[in-house]
């Protein structure tokens, strides 16, 4: 017996005439989906470098000993508002600063330093407005009491090419050979239980160019909008105890100027990793500095 055909089968073997009207849709093009990528790609690396977390290394060693010159880390874009300055290049898209929050004393702080407003910083928050701010004798003082200062053991890091001892009495040799550095260390404690580590070297002098004694200062107040920084290494720092100069000091610094706040540490080197050595890229990683926050 014969099958009658499907409406179904008929349809396969007879399709229906295409319409004089339809044209056949264009492919699309496999470089304007890579161009679309990157576009989208760049767009994703701005929102994050600007409301996110950007990265930032540190050049120096005006914040030892917590952070070692060769170090790069995270900062949080978030923790104190945004403006200009929270933009790539401070491209001026935002007026003023936006969902602004006052940092905490001791908080490690990233901002454009003044005068020039262009050049990256990163210190320590002691003040805040209204507070009265002194240096007597290398201890910091506080709205009129003394911030406590205790003497603890020598802070330990070996000679590399990202860190050279300062004076040849601190330089010292270990069993094997090897050069290191050991540092006067002294734990401060802000009000409020907050405590880091800083360095003092001894004594000072006002034989700088801005005749500044940085271990006995005048009495800084801390107006409001702004904040009083200063580095941990408290010998080898241009912070607030020093005027804004270009290239020099940067004053009391406006709490706009912030850019974010240090958070954790991403990658550390000694720097003396080498191009054409591979394995010196390994070797030179400061690894048990990865992953610790600041």
């Amino acid at each position: 017996m014969s099958e009658t055909p499907s409406a179904a089968d008929a349809e396969t073997k007879n399709p229906a005439p295409q319409k004089t009207g339809d044209k056949p849709k264009a492919p699309v093009k496999k470089d304007e989906n890579f161009f679309s990528f990157l576009l989208w790609l760049v767009l994703g690396v701005l929102a994050l470098r600007s409301f996110i977390i950007s990265p930032f290394n540190i050049p120096s060693e005006s914040m030892l000993p917590r952070l070692l010159d060769g170090d790069y880390l995270f900062a949080t874009k978030w923790s104190y508002g945004y403006s200009k300055y929270s933009l790539p290049f401070s491209v001026p898209l935002i007026p003023g600063r936006i969902l602004a929050n006052q940092p905490d004393r001791g908080d490690v702080v990233i901002f454009k330093a003044p005068p020039g407003n262009h050049v990256d910083y990163i210190k320590r928050v002691i003040g805040l407005p209204g507070d009265e701010v002194q240096v007597k004798s290398g201890q910091v003082w506080l709205n009129g009491k003394p911030i406590p200062k205790k003497r603890i053991g020598d802070f330990v890091v070996p000679v590399s090419p990202n860190t050279h001892c300062y004076a040849p009495r601190f330089q010292k040799m270990d069993v094997n050979g090897k050069a290191f550095c050991h540092y006067p260390q002294f734990r401060e404690t802000l009000p409020g239980g907050k405590s880091y580590n800083v360095l003092d070297f001894g004594p000072s002098d006002a034989n700088n160019p801005w005749g500044v004694d940085a271990d006995n200062t005048q009495t800084f107040i801390v107006p409001e909008g702004h904040m009083f920084v200063m580095g941990d290494n408290r010998d080898n720092s241009m912070d607030s105890r020093f005027p804004a100069v270009e290239g020099g000091g940067i004053g009391i610094v406006p709490q706009k100027n912030l850019v974010g706040k240090a958070a954790v540490m991403m990658f550390s080197t000694d720097g003396s990793a080498e191009w054409l050595k591979p394995w010196t890229w390994f070797t030179a990683a400061r690894w048990n500095r990865i992953g610790s926050t600041i």
